[in-house]
């Protein structure tokens, strides 16, 4: 029975820039819980905004005990999850790395890919976006030249042209485009904005408010917008279930935020039980963590599951996403698997 670490910093093949900032490489812990000779993978990646470092998150998982980590083996992921988040203080990044590794053991166990093993029906037809990050209108083409064949796109915003952005980026593409502001509008920018992108080939608007906005301008951009709402930084874990269902017409659920695996499951099945959009988002990270999310695909009306084309190398295998296909390994579990010869040049010292 043995829990090993791994920190790894991943480079990425362009600066990736939201409107809260930029980076060149992506920090990440990929977790491997290994028990009768099966490892299961999980993964989180660091996250200045939400206040979570390797250092720390490593200590954390170091700190559980013997007991611990053999109830990752004797019970279900499920029985185990409230468990294992009262040992972590409620440190949902890196209980969703455990949380996904003890899944992916579990599968493996039984011999089954993790979807199967949950009794979900595969949803062949869903599709990725790819993420457009925001830089110059130059370059925005230029990265969405570089990788055309997609059907969809998400374009961050946050600039003071976004409009614009999105006018200069459809003369390349016919393609479908999500926009995702991450907070950085008013209820009044969000409601005038939606009309136009409406007509320019936009799906929906993901999260435009903070999650600090007055649940007035919430509710007024929930009636008034042209687009459906989808909420990320108000969608964290299942307490903001109901705020969610209040204000927006779906939910992004990211598996670091809430927890892992085990909520995540959750959250959607409430969601699509309340008529709401399902969607699951990743961070920039490598396959590990997009094979675990991507077992999810069975419950969702989109997905943003592009992190590992964002990353220039990686010491990791799994699920695939090319042109927005999910392209599943003939493998169990979740189909993630570390390369021992590739890991050792990853690794942060």
């Amino acid at each position: 029975m043995k829990l090993n670490l791994h920190a790894i910093r991943l480079p990425l093949r362009d600066p990736f820039t939201i409107s809260r900032g930029t980076i060149i490489h992506q920090d990440s812990l990929v977790v491997a819980l290994e028990h009768d000779g099966i490892t299961g993978f999980g993964e989180v990646t660091a996250n200045d905004y939400y206040g979570h470092t390797i250092s720390a998150m490593s200590e954390a998982l170091d700190g559980l005990s013997a007991d611990d980590l053999a109830m990752c083996f004797e019970a279900t992921p499920e029985n185990n999850w409230h468990r294992l988040s009262e040992r972590l203080a409620g440190d949902m990044f890196s209980l969703s790395a455990l949380d996904m590794a003890s899944h992916d053991w579990h599968a493996r166990n039984s011999g089954a890919t993790l979807w199967h093993h949950w009794g979900l029906t595969w949803n062949p037809e869903l599709q990725s976006s790819f993420t457009i990050g925001i830089d110059s209108v130059q370059e925005m083409r230029r990265k969405l030249d570089a990788d055309s064949g997609w059907d969809l796109y998400k374009i961050k915003l946050g600039t003071d042209h976004d409009l614009e952005i999105i006018h200069q980026l459809r003369q390349c593409t016919e393609a479908t485009f999500r926009v995702d502001a991450n907070c950085a509008w008013s209820a009044q920018q969000t409601i005038d904005y939606s009309k136009e992108l409406r007509h320019l080939g936009v799906q929906f608007i993901e999260q435009p408010l903070p999650r600090s906005a007055d649940p007035a301008d919430k509710q007024r951009v929930f009636e008034e917008s042209s687009l459906p709402i989808i909420a990320d930084e108000d969608c964290q874990t299942e307490a903001d279930l109901e705020t969610c269902f209040q204000f927006f017409h779906g939910i992004n659920v990211k598996l670091c935020k809430c927890g892992g695996l085990t909520p995540a499951r959750k959250m959607l099945t409430e969601a699509k039980h309340r008529e709401k959009l399902t969607m699951v988002g990743c961070m920039v990270e490598s396959a590990v963590g997009i094979s675990g999310a991507a077992q999810l695909a069975p419950l969702l009306d989109f997905a943003d599951l592009d992190g590992a084309n964002l990353i220039a190398d990686s010491p990791t295998r799994g699920v695939e996403v090319q042109c927005g296909r999910l392209h599943m390994p003939a493998s169990l579990g979740t189909g993630a698997e570390l390369v021992p010869t590739a890991l050792p040049q990853f690794l942060i010292q």
